[in-house]
């Protein structure tokens, strides 16, 4: 059965702050990989060794000196010993070492059944092979072959004498063969100082999950509120699991949160979901209940055959300003929920799906329109259908078909039917291609009446048929070259790619979910400049490219050089609305380079430029430099020139220009520093700040800093984090310090990374 990871600290230990232990231990599913029950060998022979043995050999063995016992998997050394041969036990004392399964003891005096392998040991010291743990205590009571019971110790996955952290328990009960351990009147201990407190608490000796509280998440909300979060996590199977997020936030009350996963297979084929919900009853800031839900869900109902979900919905636009703490959660403003189905054959697929959106407005858009979030036209539904053959007689095919029912509250309404058939021929050389391809664009609409404005329209019918033809041309040369010092193959790599699409008029025409292609290096390369099927451009062009790549002896590229531009041989007659077409003659020039330009440093770079006007319309740099594990230097830019109307002669105030510089680098043998500034030099302002600090110690790692960041246009959050990691024990502290560090230092590593 299939089984995932569970979340930060589940699959470590879990803290009862109640007296109930039974209740978080007794329930606990099996875990993942449950170490084995101790199998004896009844029949295997005790051998003695000793300098000094007197005695009856068939009653009492009296054994001083260098005393060894060795029983199957059991193994006793001691100053002086006494074995009973009928009981089959074992009394020593005198510097007494045990090795009972791997596991390694020390003591004063013992008493051992070798049969049943119960006894005690006064004042040991242990080693546990399975997760390294070390301790000692007053007594350790054997019970049977595959459970001790520590009393008056200590525990600690940390080596040497003097672990930075331990737990000393009034008891603590080790069963290898349930894979748990029970604990009572537990003070954890870091630096010799009491950390935390609780009557008891339970955990795996292998570190799988088990069911259980984990430890309180203290911490700061978007708006700087402190809250206090105690989550409780239920493993329920391998496959299953919910962690339920009770939390108080001040000033607004007590919110429950909970995230439940699921994956599994059927005789159909596999599913997988995840749910996560949040809920605020009267929040007292708001007078009213706030809540959030995300839930998605995938499954295989036949062979071929799939459905799933993915829904998003908030109770309110100020939900993620409210109680967001990441850029991600803040800046999502437009919640999908969508149910889908789809089914493939041999060389089709058909999928239908329902889409429905909430949109979340910024609260100052309602002073500042340009904050204005548009909505999305739902789909009620959208049917598609897509087949393709490969090499039939030398010729490729392929026929995409979508019917959608397009809806939105304030505008146009009605269907759409659209089928793109094309047939190419592709002719590939060792050195050469030729792909000549023609394509027809055929839709039809059915809008429904409506009024815009004092204007009405009645219900209306349009259709269209747009034929496209297209060549696409490539030239391959290779040499032999060095770079940086290594030997490498370049190469050289002309395209040519000509498109011819007539022109027709679509003004009438409704935009349900078109919009201009980004230019790239992808767009360049397809027959039409939109994305969506509300509008096919015109075209009479020709895009000429040239590419350049570094090939290292091992095929790996090492670097990538590309250069491109779009000639038109015609105006541009089809727009998204009704402006003015464009009359150019060439596009701008695209430039790239992206690679790795040494073993330490990466490169990713793009720019746009304008020739006609001389000037530079966008671009972006990734400069990333990673001389060593854990070291790690990022510097970014990213700019967009303001765009112009030609036919209003107005400038677009819509361009950035930002910088953005993280790193995650040693400032000494174990501390760290982290941090991130994103800096926008037009506006002259920090969009996103991040500093912080870790430690690295022999078995904790400690976290500290703060994050700040936008949440609505005039408001932003300042996330503190502070967390103590005792590894193979568990977090104390508040705020994610992991996540925001993977979020905004790319990169970035874990410095405990493989021992969770």
């Amino acid at each position: 059965m299939s089984r995932f990871k569970a979340p930060p600290n589940a699959h470590r230990w879990a803290f009862a702050f109640t007296a109930l232990v039974t209740a978080t231990t007794s329930h606990a599913q099996t875990p993942s990989k449950p170490r084995p029950s101790h199998v004896t060998d009844k029949d295997a022979p005790t051998i003695v060794q000793a300098e000094d043995i007197a005695g009856r050999p068939d009653r009492e063995l009296n054994l001083e000196r260098n005393v060894e016992m060795v029983r199957d998997k059991t193994r006793v050394t001691a100053d002086v010993a006494c074995f009973r041969q009928v009981e089959d036990e074992v009394e020593a004392k005198g510097h007494v070492r045990i090795w009972r399964y791997g596991d390694h003891y020390t003591g004063d005096e013992v008493k051992l059944n070798l049969d049943s392998g119960k006894g005690y040991l006064l004042n040991p010291t242990y080693q546990l092979e399975l997760n390294h743990a070390q301790g000692k205590a007053s007594r350790v009571n054997f019970i049977n072959e595959d459970v001790a019971e520590v009393v008056d110790g200590t525990y600690s996955t940390c080596q040497g004498p003097s672990p930075d952290w331990y737990l000393k328990s009034s008891t603590l009960n080790l069963d290898s063969g349930r894979d748990v351990g029970v604990a009572g009147k537990t003070v954890v201990y870091f630096k010799g100082v009491p950390l935390i407190g609780t009557p008891a608490l339970s955990f795996s000796l292998s570190g799988a999950r088990r069911s259980g509280w984990l430890p309180p998440i203290p911490g700061f909300g978007s708006k700087g509120r402190a809250e206090l979060t105690v989550p409780y996590y239920f493993n329920i199977a391998p496959n299953r699991d919910l962690t339920l997020f009770p939390r108080l936030i001040a000033r607004r009350g007590f919110q429950l949160g909970a995230h439940g996963r699921y994956i599994g297979e059927t005789d159909a084929g596999s599913y997988a979901g995840d749910t996560f919900i949040e809920y605020l009853p009267n929040d007292s800031q708001r007078n009213k209940d706030r809540w959030m839900i995300t839930t998605t869900h995938t499954q295989a109902i036949a062979k071929d055959w799939t459905f799933g979900w993915n829904a998003r919905a908030a109770s309110d636009d100020n939900y993620p300003s409210d109680f967001s703490k990441t850029v991600a959660g803040s800046a999502e403003r437009q919640l999908l929920r969508e149910v889908r189905s789809d089914y493939r054959g041999e060389f089709w697929s058909l999928s239908a799906r329902v889409q429905k959106y909430q949109v979340l407005q910024d609260p100052a858009s309602v002073t500042d329109p340009s904050l204005f979030v548009s909505r999305p036209y739902d789909r009620l539904p959208a049917i598609n259908f897509h087949a393709a053959r490969y090499d039939v007689g030398g010729f490729d095919w392929a026929v995409d078909s979508e019917l959608t029912s397009f809806w939105h509250p304030t505008a146009i309404r009605g269907n759409r039917i659209v089928a793109i058939p094309q047939l190419s021929y592709p002719m590939i050389g060792p050195s050469f291609f030729i792909t000549p391809k023609i394509q027809l664009h055929a839709s039809a609409y059915q809008l429904d009446a409506h009024t815009e404005g004092t204007v009405f329209t009645a219900q209306r019918s349009l259709t269209r048929m747009v034929p496209t033809v297209s060549l696409d041309s490539g030239l391959v040369f290779e040499r032999d070259t060095t770079i940086f010092g290594r030997a490498a193959t370049q190469t050289l790599e002309p395209r040519l790619f000509y498109v011819k699409t007539p022109y027709r008029d679509q003004k009438d025409f409704p935009n349900f979910d078109t919009a201009a292609s980004t230019f790239n290096f992808s767009q360049i390369f397809s027959e039409n400049r939109f994305v969506g099927s509300d509008r096919m451009g015109d075209a009479n062009q020709v895009t000429a490219a040239v590419v350049s790549r570094f090939l290292e002896e091992s095929g790996a590229e090492r670097l990538r050089l590309a250069f491109g531009q779009r000639f038109y041989f015609a105006d541009q007659r089809v727009q998204l609305d009704a402006s003015t077409p464009t009359k150019d003659a060439k596009s701008d020039m695209l430039l790239a380079a992206q690679g790795r330009i040494s073993d330490n440093w990466g490169l990713d770079s793009a720019v746009q430029y304008n020739p006609s006007d001389k000037h530079v319309v966008s671009s972006n740099m990734a400069l990333n430099y990673m001389p060593a594990p854990k070291k790690v230097l990022n510097f970014g830019y990213r700019y967009l020139r303001d765009t112009f109307n030609n036919a209003t002669g107005v400038r677009n105030n819509d361009g950035f220009r930002n910088v953005d510089v993280s790193s995650q680098w040693p400032l000494s043998t174990r501390w760290y520093g982290v941090g991130r500034v994103s800096y926008s030099l037009k506006d002259k302002k920090i969009l996103e700040s991040l500093i912080g600090l870790e430690y690295k110690g022999d078995c904790w790692v400690f976290r500290m800093g703060a994050q700040r960041f936008v949440t609505t246009a005039k408001q932003a959050s300042t996330p503190i984090f502070f967390r103590l990691e005792l590894n193979g024990l568990s977090d104390f502290g508040f705020g994610n310090p992991l996540e925001v560090l993977r979020n905004s230092i790319p990169g970035y590593q874990r410095l405990n990374e493989g021992r969770h």
